[in-house]
């Protein structure tokens, strides 16, 4: 069991375990999780994303072999609080694999999570070429 420990809102010192927590250029960390894995003929991404409107706070898009996932969360300003939820603007970019069909693209929001479904067409079949043979 964990116990959060108070801290005066005036505090001139930054937290030094949020800092460390932060997201940094080397660090593996971000503030939004996301899994993907290949699924019934589609490249499928899951992203946490708890307590936002999915109409007004997420935004998904796709261009140049990317998926992008935006997401803003607004903090509200309290009196003497702590909160360790992320706040601000998240975004996420992954590699599409080849033959993903963007223009088919299906999202979902359900219980905290996004799942986007990206389709992969078929690998197209190996085409034999027959080569013309020159007599001189």
């Amino acid at each position: 069991m964990s116990t959060l420990a108070r801290r005066p809102a005036s505090s001139l010192l930054p937290d030094l375990w949020e800092m460390f927590d932060a997201t940094w250029p080397f660090g593996t960390r971000h503030p939004m999780h996301i899994e993907d894995f290949v699924e019934e003929g589609a490249y499928v991404v899951r992203a946490e994303l708890p307590g936002l409107d999915a109409a007004k706070d997420i935004d998904v898009s796709a261009t140049d072999g990317t998926l992008t996932i935006t997401a803003q969360r607004e903090e509200t300003k309290k009196e003497q609080h702590r909160s360790e939820f992320r706040y601000g603007s998240f975004t996420r970019t992954v590699s599409l694999p080849s033959g993903a069909d963007t223009s088919k693209i299906s999202a979902e929001y359900k219980k905290g999570i996004l799942e986007v479904r990206v389709p992969i067409a078929a690998p197209p079949e190996e085409h034999k070429v027959q080569i013309d043979v020159q007599q001189d």
